[in-house]
């Protein structure tokens, strides 16, 4: 129903933003790094999707149409409502998402704040073969599981999946694949 929209970012708080658009004030939510890289009174353009339940409108927002495309997949499972979906999409990297779903590796899905080995299960068996069909495992095997290892060792030591996840993407693109270097990196992102 409502596609897309493109506006200023009026105000933010934990889990949404108000985009202004022709006078009107938007409520939207949207995953964790894209909060924390938005700036209030900037432009913005958001791939949306329309909720909509007996007694509540919600607007979710994407950066890309692809992570759009995924959350309308993930809400499709049975049992993963909107917030869950967000929840997800917060916490994995698209891509990881997709190794996880083509790899059947329920365990990355279960580091998501309530998702259990069960639901983490389902999610495989519906998604996997609807995403398949855009990646093989071939094609993200150059998707480094080295991500996978960082979000384990850093979670170990104490620091919750998204702060593992601002780490691993505070790393240098040109870093080498080592494990260790890019531990070492991660966790300069704590320290600096």
């Amino acid at each position: 129903m409502i596609a897309s929209i493109k506006g200023e970012v009026a105000a933010k708080d934990d889990y949404s933003l108000v985009v202004q658009n022709s006078g009107i004030g938007l409520r939207i939510y949207v995953p964790t790094p894209l909060l924390s890289t938005t700036e209030l009174n900037r432009p913005i353009t958001l791939y949306t999707h329309l909720a909509v339940r007996e007694d509540n409108l919600s607007l979710y927002g994407f950066e890309k149409v692809e992570e759009r495309d995924l959350f309308e997949e993930l809400v499709k499972v049975s049992g993963i409502g909107p917030r869950i979906a967000l929840s997800i999409l917060s916490t994995l990297p698209v891509p990881m998402i997709y190794q996880a779903v083509i790899g059947e590796k329920p365990e990355i899905f279960s580091r998501v704040p309530g998702i259990g080995n069960k639901t983490a299960q389902k999610m495989i068996l519906y998604l996997h073969d609807r995403l398949k069909a855009e990646y093989t495992l071939e094609e993200l095997s150059g998707i480094p599981t080295v991500a996978v290892e960082l979000v384990d060792a850093l979670t170990s030591l104490g620091y919750s999946v998204v702060e593992a996840q601002a780490a691993i993407q505070s790393i240098p693109k040109d870093a080498p694949d080592d494990i260790e270097e890019r531990l070492r990196l991660a966790l300069q992102y704590f320290n600096g």
